[in-house]
């Protein structure tokens, strides 16, 4: 009997997946590809069953006669272990990032005679209530705010991209690219205080209250599904703080960052140049501690943002600190540097590493930023934050486009840099 090899990333069965099956049978043993999760998220969404239970659906199916692991999003593996006779998909994959997989399967077939069956791709009112179903769930508080610390144990790192309202959260949440014959996509998203401030054409002192930074959260969950990671300068009053952490933990947030600062915030890249007052590490673990005894649940995260370096005073007190902090009930360490090069950020991560092989390590190279995700991996950084960049090229694009439009006195010269609003409108989803 000839081989069928199909692969499924799905934690719910509709019509499309028993089309794909159907076809599949017609032409030998069917056997389907649970793809695992680490290879999931990397273009897919976050699955809401664990692998093993994706097992047992697909199991259940009829028509089904085996399923396996793939544990990539490329087929190389699997093809080299079962050369299948036949390869059956959607034929929903012809464009975008997907289409490099598919370049990948039909090469891939090519070297042994192998063929590829491409099923009409299912589009009708209840496969689109079940997606919608599926992305709702996705975004329940209850089933987000454990995410980040899911991403944690099954990435290198996790990948995380600031976003300041609506439209940058699609932006985080849609944006799948291929590069070198690999799809990936952002994990998480950075809800910063000066991006939020900036949108808001406000100064980044705390001047904008956690009322309006909700506000702005709100926005972002009401359309996407990844985890956020929320900037909360620094924790404001402990009365305070641990109110809000009962407030997050509620609305889904996955993890506050708080900075060992004390007084009027000022950004950390100004560093001494201005008066900046860091707590002391009893007053800042006094906090730390309030915030972890308020919370009601396991998966959210308080995270202690560590300003030693910003501030010249030392990488030993910086380890102190780190230690201390996390004694007092910190989930994870964010060390920051306003250097060009990462050495200190390095050989303040090796060290640490010494001594906690588990606390998660948090970075933000917005000034050392010719280091390599990877490179961080590799002294144990778990979470890396790209904390301002999108707001950083949009202000530059949007005042060329103003001073050129008042140069010209229409907006010609400008078009050809600017998105199709059909483009724009294609990101938000309508029910």
């Amino acid at each position: 009997m000839k081989t069928v090899y199909t692969v499924f990333c799905t934690d719910v069965i509709h019509d499309g997946h028993l089309n794909v099956i159907e076809a599949a049978h017609k032409y030998g043993k069917v056997i389907i590809g649970a793809l695992s999760d680490e290879a999931l998220i990397r273009y897919n969404k976050f699955p809401t069953k664990s692998l093993e239970e994706r097992i047992k659906l697909y199991e259940s199916l009829d028509g089904v006669d085996q399923v396996i692991v793939q544990n990539s999003i490329m087929y190389d593996d699997i093809v080299t272990k079962l050369h299948p006779d036949y390869i059956v998909h959607g034929d929903n994959w012809k464009e975008g990032p997907e289409s490099a997989i598919r370049e990948n399967v039909v090469n891939l077939l090519s070297e042994y005679g192998g063929k590829l069956i491409e099923v009409k791709y299912t589009y009708n009112p209840a496969v689109k209530k079940i997606d919608d179903q599926l992305k709702e769930k996705l975004a329940m508080p209850e089933y987000r705010r454990k995410r980040l610390r899911q991403l944690i144990q099954m990435c290198p790192v996790v990948k995380t991209i600031e976003a300041h309202s609506g439209l940058t959260g699609l932006i985080a949440e849609k944006t799948v690219v291929e590069n070198n014959g690999k799809l990936d996509q952002f994990d998480a998203m950075w809800v910063s205080s000066l991006c939020d401030s900036t949108a808001k054409g406000k100064p980044d002192i705390e001047l904008v209250d956690m009322s309006s930074r909700l506000r702005t959260i709100d926005d972002i969950m009401e359309v996407t599904t990844k985890p956020i990671i929320l900037d909360g300068d620094t924790g404001g009053l402990t009365e305070h703080f641990v109110y809000n952490v009962r407030t997050l933990e509620r609305m889904g947030v996955s993890a506050v960052i708080i900075e060992d600062k004390t007084g009027l915030k000022k950004n950390s890249l100004f560093g001494t140049e201005v008066q900046q007052t860091q707590a002391t590490i009893e007053e800042f673990s006094a906090k730390i501690t309030a915030g972890k005894q308020a919370q009601l649940t396991d998966d959210f995260m308080i995270i202690a943002r560590i300003e030693s370096l910003i501030l010249e005073r030392g990488m030993d007190d910086a380890l102190n600190r780190a230690f201390a902090f996390v004694k007092a009930g910190a989930d994870g360490i964010m060390i920051h540097s306003r250097k060009k090069e990462p050495d200190e950020i390095l050989e303040f991560c090796d060290k640490f590493r010494e001594s906690d092989k588990k606390t998660p390590i948090v970075v933000v190279p917005s000034s050392f930023n010719t280091i390599t995700e990877e490179e961080l991996a590799q002294h144990g950084v778990n979470i890396v934050i790209y904390a301002n960049q999108l707001t950083r090229s949009a202000f530059p694009a949007m005042q060329q486009t103003a001073k050129d439009i008042l140069k010209y006195h229409r907006a010609k010269e400008v078009d050809d840099r600017l998105m199709p609003i059909k483009q724009i409108i294609t990101l938000i989803d309508e029910l």
